[in-house]
């Protein structure tokens, strides 16, 4: 998550420094975010063939060797290519990891389990969008390169070190026949009704979330002629209100339920979106960005966790096709969003993303609702 957000807050610096447009430099963004999702569907299959641990270890070190590119980047593209091999390394951790979790974890403690996880990966979204904008500003948008270099090569030390240790992937599924080939797995999942909607509201979540957020700190640098770091800071907010939910996960979980959660969450999110968007007082922004924050996880850990349960047998390809979807979504969404900031102003962007998680809230409730009245009728 780091990786992914070290860019954010630097967007307004790398136009500045390459001499291009926003929409250029958010090249840096998007095509990220394009390779990972699209290399989900090579990982999928090889972690459940090869080991998902295994693989998870390697794509940590690559993460490593590609930041260190970055490091050199004489230009904007050459930026860009070390920004694509960063994407298609770090494509294998979140999902992986998160389908590890599925393989050894039981369903009942599994949502609870996922946002303890959740807890590092919003550890990473506050750091990236906070040290991207803190190092742009004080020692130069490198050293952010730098450091991450330094992490990823440290974890991915450790890493290898346990990976020694664990067992052997098993060769075939749970009822001794050999795995189908990918794109059977694949088809498997997506004709599926309930998988094919989580698939589609992970794609619209990706472009309205993740999309829209990868804009707000050049918006408030812009808007309201907050500094880089600041920007980077207000924006880190949404990840504390991530780690404020992991927190308190286990109260919530059997508060809400699955169906709360996803329709609160949502509706917090998208009211917090459509302030952040208009807000004219700064102050006002550190708090409603960490309302969104909370919102926005107690609706993706909902998500989380149905990826998890889409295909027991085949749970690598499943989770690495839910956030190929929700990575597409997300490149889909800053393209999307870079363009339309010179039609409508990035408020009027932020409001509208805001607007489809909303929405997206309201729709995972009713499928959620629908899916336990099937259940129970069958029963």
């Amino acid at each position: 998550m780091a990786i992914q957000r070290i860019c954010d807050a630097m967007l307004p610096e790398l136009s500045r420094v390459f001499n291009v447009n926003i929409t250029e430099a958010a090249r840096v963004v998007w095509l990220f975010a394009v390779f990972y999702g699209a290399s989900q569907l090579f990982y999928g299959p090889l972690g459940d063939r090869l080991g998902k641990f295994r693989i998870v270890t390697y794509a940590t070190i690559g993460c490593s060797l590609a930041s260190l590119v970055a490091v050199f980047a004489d230009s904007l593209n050459a930026l860009v290519v070390a920004r694509v091999a960063m994407g298609l390394c770090a494509a294998a951790i979140i999902p992986l990891s998160m389908a590890w979790i599925g393989d050894a974890v039981p369903y009942e403690q599994r949502q609870e389990t996922l946002a303890k996880v959740g807890l590092g990966t919003t550890l990473g979204l506050v750091s990236g969008q906070l040290m991207g904008g803190l190092l742009t500003d004080t020692l130069g948008w490198r050293w952010a390169f730098v450091l991450i270099t330094l992490l990823f090569a440290v974890v991915g030390a450790l890493m290898y070190g346990n990976y020694k240790r664990q067992p052997a992937p098993a060769a075939t599924d749970h009822d001794g026949q050999n795995r189908p080939a990918f794109l059977g797995q694949a088809l498997r999942i997506m004709t599926e009704p309930w998988p094919r909607y989580i698939l589609l509201i992970a794609m619209v979540e990706g472009a309205c979330g993740f999309g829209v957020l990868a804009i707000i700190a050049s918006h408030l640098h812009r808007e309201l002629t907050l500094s880089l770091t600041a920007s980077g800071a207000i924006v880190a907010m949404f990840g504390i209100g991530g780690v404020v939910y992991m927190a308190l996960a286990k109260h919530l979980i059997r508060r809400f339920g699955e169906t709360g959660l996803a329709q609160w969450g949502g509706g917090l999110m998208g009211v917090s979106f459509l302030v952040l968007g208009f807000a004219t007082w700064w102050p006002l922004t550190p708090l409603v960005s960490l309302f969104a924050g909370f919102g926005f996880f107690m609706f993706h850990n909902t998500m989380q966790l149905h990826a998890t349960q889409m295909a027991p047998t085949a749970r690598g390809t499943a989770v690495s096709l839910f956030a190929s979807c929700l990575f597409i979504g997300q490149a889909l969404g800053v393209l999307l969003a870079a363009n339309l900031i010179a039609l409508l102003g990035s408020g009027a962007v932020i409001a509208l993303g805001g607007a489809g998680i909303m929405v997206l809230g309201q729709l995972l409730a009713r499928g959620l609702r629908k899916r336990a009245f099937k259940t129970d009728t069958a029963l």
